[in-house]
Formats: C-alpha cells, sequence, structure tokens
C-alpha cells in the first residue's frame, strides 16, 4: 500500500462502489417484497426510505467512534451487513409465511441494514487519508461519487438484471456474498497490518463464515420456499410462479363447474403474493355480475378487458354470441401464461385464451388507456382489476382512470368497475364515476362471502355500471346463455336495495392526486 498508494487508494474507491451498489440493492429488496407480502407498495416504499435515511444518520454516528480502528471494523461492518442484507429477503418471506405479520420484521431489518450502510462512509474516508493524505474536500468528492455510481448501478441491475434473472431471494444473497468479498475482503488485503494476528484470523474466519452461510441459504431456498407455502396455503399447492409483480400459486384439484350452492370439496384457489383472488367454487358469482350486465346494451361486438389475466371474465365475456373481438389488457404477463397451460385454471376459464376472438396486450391498463393512440370504440368496456388496499392500486379507481376508460367507449357503450360491497368505497367509485361525466348504477353481486373462507360473510363486492347516457333498467342478453347467479328480478331489487343506502352527498372522488 505505501509502495503504490494510488492502486490502493482506486481499490478502496472500487469496494465503495460497490457496497454502495449492494446497499440499493437490499433497500430495493425490502420495498419490493414489503410492496408484494403487504398489498401496499406505496407505504412500504415511504417507510423502508424514511426509516433507512434515519438509520443511516445513526450509523454515521456511531462510526466516529470506530475510527481508530477503520479498516477492522469496516470488515467487521461489512461482513455483518452481507449477511443481515443477504438473508433479509428469506427472513421477511419466512416471518410473514409462518408468523402471519411482517411488518415488525421489515421496520428492523431496514434499521440494522441502514446502520451498517450509514458506518460505511466515514470508515472509508478515515481509510482513504491514512492511505495518502489529502484535502478532505477532495477525498470527499471522490468517496461520494463512487458511492453514488455504485448506487445508480444497483438500482438499475436489481429490476433489470437480478430479480428477472434470479428472484427476489437469490438476488439477495448474491448481492450479500459480493459485498463480503468486495468489502470486507479487500480492505482486510490492503490494510493486513492494522489488526493483530488473532483479529486478522478472526476476520477472515468471520468472512469466510459468513459466505459459507449464504451458501447454504441459497442451496435451502427452494425447500425453504415449499415449506413457507405448505404453511400459507397447505399440500395442494401447484404451480407457482415469482413473476417481477408477485407470487401466482394455485392450490386445489382442477375444478368440475359447480351447481349454485354446491360446494368442492377441493376448490381450485388462486393467490396472488398470498391473498386469495379467485376461489372456484364460486367466482362465477362475481364475473357474472361484472360482464353480463354491461354486456346487455344492445350489438356489443368490440370489448375492452382491462386487468382479468386470470380468464375468468373472459370466459363470460364470450358466453355472448354477439362479441366479435375481445382485447385483453394486463399487466402481469405470468398470469395468462399460467391461465393457459395450467390444466385446473385452463378448465375453469373455458380456455378462454385460445379463442380466435381475443388478443391480450401486457401494458398497465391506466398507461394503455393514456398511450394507446385513436382505436375503433368499444361496445363496453370492463374492469377486472384489484380493489384499492390504501394507497396500492387506486390509481384503477381514480377519476382518470374512469375518464380514460370512458373515452373509449361507443355512443352507447357501458363500463363496468368493481367496487366494494358499500361503505366509503363504494360511494367514493361512484363519485369518482361522476366526476368523469357518467350516469351510474350500483348493483350488488349475489350470494355470500367466498366458499373457500367459510368464515366469510356478506356480499362479495359490488359492482357499478355507468355510460354518458342515462342506464335502462338492468337487463340481461339474450345471446349469452342464462347466467347462474343473476336473474333480472333479483338484480332490479338487489340494486334498488343498494340505491336506498346512497348517502344523500357522496363522498369525494378518487384521484391520482388525492387517492382514497
Amino acid at each position: 500500500m505505501r509502495r503504490r498508494p494510488a492502486l490502493a487508494r482506486l481499490l478502496v474507491l472500487l469496494a465503495a462502489f460497490v457496497c454502495a451498489a449492494c446497499g440499493l440493492v437490499y433497500e430495493l429488496e425490502l420495498v419490493a417484497l414489503g410492496g408484494y407480502l403487504l398489498g401496499d407498495s406505496v407505504t412500504q416504499t415511504s417507510v423502508v426510505l424514511s426509516v433507512m435515511v434515519f438509520a443511516m444518520g445513526t450509523g454515521s454516528l456511531v462510526a466516529k467512534h470506530l475510527a481508530h480502528r477503520p479498516a477492522t471494523f469496516f470488515a467487521a461492518v461489512e461482513c455483518a451487513l452481507a449477511l443481515v442484507g443477504g438473508l433479509s429477503v428469506l427472513t421477511l418471506y419466512a416471518c410473514w409465511a409462518w408468523l402471519g405479520r411482517c411488518e415488525l420484521t421489515m421496520v428492523g431489518l431496514t434499521c440494522v441494514i441502514g446502520v451498517l450502510i450509514g458506518a460505511e462512509i466515514p470508515l472509508l474516508m478515515t481509510l482513504i487519508q491514512r492511505i495518502r493524505q489529502e484535502d478532505a474536500g477532495r477525498a470527499a468528492a471522490d468517496l461520494f461519487a463512487a458511492d453514488y455510481v455504485g448506487a445508480l448501478i444497483g438500482g438499475l441491475a436489481f429490476p433489470f438484471l437480478l430479480l428477472p434473472a434470479l428472484g427476489q431471494a437469490t438476488g439477495a444473497l448474491l448481492t450479500g456474498a459480493v459485498n463480503a468479498l468486495a468489502g470486507a475482503a479487500v480492505v482486510l488485503w490492503l490494510f493486513r497490518d492494522e489488526p493483530g494476528p488473532r483479529a486478522r484470523l478472526l476476520l477472515w474466519i468471520g468472512c469466510g463464515t459468513v459466505l459459507a452461510a449464504l451458501a447454504v441459504a441459497a442451496a435451502c431456498t427452494g425447500a425453504i420456499e415449499r415449506a413457507a407455502r405448505h404453511a400459507l396455503y397447505g399440500g395442494q399447492a401447484r404451480p407457482a410462479v415469482q413473476s417481477r409483480y408477485g407470487e401466482i400459486v394455485l392450490t386445489g384439484r382442477p375444478p368440475r363447474v359447480p351447481e349454485q350452492g354446491s360446494v368442492p370439496a377441493d376448490p381450485l384457489r388462486l393467490y396472488l403474493s398470498g391473498r386469495l383472488a379467485v376461489c372456484g367454487a364460486d367466482e362465477y358469482r362475481y364475473h357474472e355480475a361484472l360482464v353480463h350486465p354491461a354486456l346487455a346494451g344492445g350489438a356489443d361486438t368490440r370489448v375492452l378487458l382491462l386487468g382479468g389475466g386470470d380468464g375468468l371474465a373472459l370466459r363470460e365475456v364470450l358466453r355472448h354470441s354477439g362479441v366479435a373481438s375481445v382485447l385483453v389488457v394486463t399487466l402481469d404477463p405470468a398470469l395468462p401464461e399460467l391461465a393457459r397451460t395450467d390444466p385446473g385454471l385452463a378448465a375453469l376459464s373455458e380456455h378462454s385464451f385460445a379463442d380466435p376472438r381475443v388478443r391480450v396486450l401486457t401494458a398497465d391498463p391506466l398507461e394503455w388507456l393514456r398511450r394507446a393512440g385513436p382505436l375503433p370504440p368499444f361496445d363496453a368496456v370492463l374492469a377486472d382489476l384489484p380493489a384499492p388496499e390504501r394507497a396500492a392500486h387506486s390509481e384503477y379507481h381514480s377519476t382518470e382512470f374512469y375518464g380514460l376508460a370512458a373515452a373509449r367507449l361507443g355512443p352507447q357503450g357501458r363500463l363496468a368497475v368493481p367496487a366494494g360491497a358499500g361503505g366509503p368505497g363504494l360511494w367514493t367509485a361512484e363519485a369518482g364515476l361522476r366526476a368523469a361525466g357518467l350516469a351510474t348504477l350500483p348493483y350488488p353481486v349475489a350470494g355470500t362471502g367466498p366458499a373457500c373462507d367459510p368464515a366469510g360473510s356478506g356480499s362479495l363486492a359490488a359492482v357499478l355500471l355507468a355510460s354518458r347516457d342515462p342506464l335502462p333498467p338492468l337487463q340481461l342478453a339474450d345471446d349469452a346463455p342464462p347466467p347462474r347467479s343473476l336473474t333480472v328480478a333479483e338484480l332490479t331489487a338487489s340494486a334498488a336495495r343498494l340505491a336506498a343506502a346512497r348517502p344523500q352527498d357522496l363522498p369525494p372522488p378518487s384521484t391520482l392526486l388525492r387517492p382514497r
């Protein structure tokens, strides 16, 4: 180091670059997995970023007391960071699967990782000054430049390389291994004279132990995931697909079409990021309610389906012989692919994606509505999209989304959107549709809570039917078989009951700038 100070300085800056990239990957892993597991990406991002920044400041203060032996403590910090950051994804996933909650675990991991990241810069600054005394401003500029460029590389590598190629768990473990090698090993080699022989041996053993622990965790990742799925879904879990938008899991046997009121002993269930999205025993109630009243407005030949990647709403659309074409715009390409290839889900959807009238586009529905350009108008637009959870998915229930969807309607076209089964969510959605200049007609989905959840009670959901002109009374089209869960009389009566519960003054609508 004394003979070649320029090379030693370059290696320390390179270590700062790699450590910054790894630190940002840990941060993004926690943000992404927290959004998957807890269902509210806005809240999880805010919590992780704010706690991380606070913890980094705390780590910088702690580092002042470690500056007398910077190489020794930097190597220890990097070993700890590699171990905690590398195992963070598996730890968070295991807490969510076996304990049912992971909020405190996520905050705790964020704090520990943030403190360790915050201690890096002061220690690296001390090491650079030990190599060669120079102006503090010049040294800080070089160090922060390496840190920020490393953060840029880590931030780009996570969504475009690590996540699609390795997935969350393996990507975090590999990042931890790189962190240990580039941080601890490089500094220990450069400044090997600082720690005494015993301390140096312990640090090398610690670095090797961390790498071995990460390797063992990587080898056991598949077994851990299988055990966690067994705890979550029981022993019948079938294809599990980890896409960039979350985990897709199927359980149960390939279903037969149930008779009304009967419940198969082991119905097919579709879980999206751990949440029950489809119960094969009674999903038809919701999908029939979403589709059939909206397609009873006349010559419905062109249909736009936003979402609906499971193919179940599409199945109901294709029952109408008058439908000539259906455009499906869905965000996650993994779900339609699973609906095509899995025997159970394909049977439940009646192989709807194989119908020649169907075209599938992979795009965010809101972004597609904004940028698709001029297209022939649609006779019906159906939004089979997730319900809002706090700030999550609120963009699909905003006035802007409703207005863009309505702009794709023909003169007599109808828009159908899901909403909560009463309460403020339903009336907020209705206020948003009215703010977009649409006439509205709400009606509840027939039946009780999901048959897959025996404790469920009350309506499954409600549907809001909207159009530019005042809507005629609810009816069903003649070009499709009679739905199993709907009749005109029941629709009319249930809509009247729901209208009677409408508040005199609707709540403010949800917008992109003011999600509600």
